[in-house]
């Protein structure tokens, strides 16, 4: 097992404290270096940013927003990142959710599972420089009866292939993860329910001939230092009950339905009704312990290490990071520690 940073997302006067966090992870062999977006700063500039000046980690976007970018697009940018980092980028894509996608970009958030398909094909068939032409039920290359003509991406990647990962939940997603990607960025990953989520991901392999193995699967986990479990996971409730409570609708939150196949039907509920009804002290209060305890890692370096152990077991092939506490240099004094508790654990890589 690697490890990995997420860096989340930039701005709000953090930005200096992450290119600090992505410099010491670099110092420090961390593996890759992942950044978001959402409707702030685009992640294509921030890793841009990273990779000028961490000459070793790799970079990779958790993720390119499908809606927000044409799949011509992000093969461009894909490429170009590729190249100005000497082959240090991977690719990572999402739908992202309804709320963004009609209301940030315009775009109907219908038949995700259809459209990451067809922009699947599209990127993949640029990078692989060929002249792109495409006839789907979301995309049409080049457009029919205008001057449109099939092009070739002119950027050269320099590697023949760009790994390419899916940031998914529900089990169809997985399913398509396992089909047509090299990765999966997990959210909220329990090695509890590790098993269901990787069967998805085993069904859409099994689709092309492929095992796991080779597969990267990479949760992005909250890491508290400290004596007291219970208060290392206080500062996650916020977190958790952004999630689970307000990122989307009452109908559509994927992440409240993953915490329901998870086990936390009521809680879920729970956080859901509060948070919706801006009561976002109760919310957080309302997330329960069992649950962040499974999705985060908290403790002293010893229990960290022991946890390790378990994610590794249940099929965690790079772990990526999250500092939750601290000033800079105690998020640093983190990525130090969890270097150690790796080497501690005996499941590095």
């Amino acid at each position: 097992m690697r490890l990995g940073l997420n860096l989340g997302y930039w701005g709000g006067g953090n930005d200096a404290d992450n290119l600090a966090l992505a410099k010491e992870a670099d110092a420090l062999g961390y593996d890759s270096a992942w950044a978001a977006e959402a409707y702030g700063s685009d992640v294509a500039t921030v890793l841009a940013w990273v990779a000028a000046q961490c000459p070793n980690i790799d970079i990779g976007s958790a993720i390119f927003q499908i809606p927000g970018r044409s799949p011509a697009l992000t093969a461009m940018t894909a490429a170009t990142l590729d190249t100005l980092s000497g082959g240090r980028f991977r690719l990572g894509l999402g739908v992202s959710g309804p709320q963004v996608s009609e209301g940030w970009h315009g775009v109907r958030f219908d038949k995700p599972l259809a459209r990451t398909r067809e922009y699947s094909d599209i990127v993949k068939m640029a990078l692989r420089r060929e002249k792109v032409r495409y006839a789907g039920q979301h995309y049409t290359l080049p457009l029919p009866d205008g001057p449109g003509k099939a092009l070739q991406l002119t950027v050269h990647p320099v590697r023949e292939h760009i790994p390419m990962y899916l940031a998914a939940v529900g089990p169809k997603n997985l399913e398509l993860a396992g089909e047509l990607f090299d990765g999966w960025l997990a959210i909220f990953f329990s090695p509890d329910y590790a098993k269901e989520s990787l069967a998805s991901i085993e069904a859409g392999r099994a689709k092309v001939g492929k095992t796991l193995d080779g597969f990267d699967v990479v949760p992005t986990v909250p890491i508290i230092l400290g004596d007291d479990i219970a208060a290392c996971a206080d500062p996650i409730r916020w977190y958790a009950a952004l999630y689970i409570g307000g990122m989307g609708s009452r109908e559509k939150n994927f992440y409240n339905q993953l915490a329901v196949r998870m086990g936390f039907e009521d809680a879920a509920k729970q956080v859901q009704d509060l948070y919706l009804e801006r009561k976002y002290d109760e919310a957080a209060a309302a997330v329960p312990h069992e649950f962040i305890e499974q999705t985060s890692l908290l403790g002293t370096k010893e229990q960290i290490a022991e946890k390790m152990q378990v994610l590794a077991a249940a099929g965690v092939t790079t772990l990526t990071l999250s500092p939750f506490t601290g000033d800079i240099e105690e998020r640093k004094a983190t990525l130090r520690t969890a270097v150690e508790a790796l080497e501690l654990s005996g499941v590095g890589s």
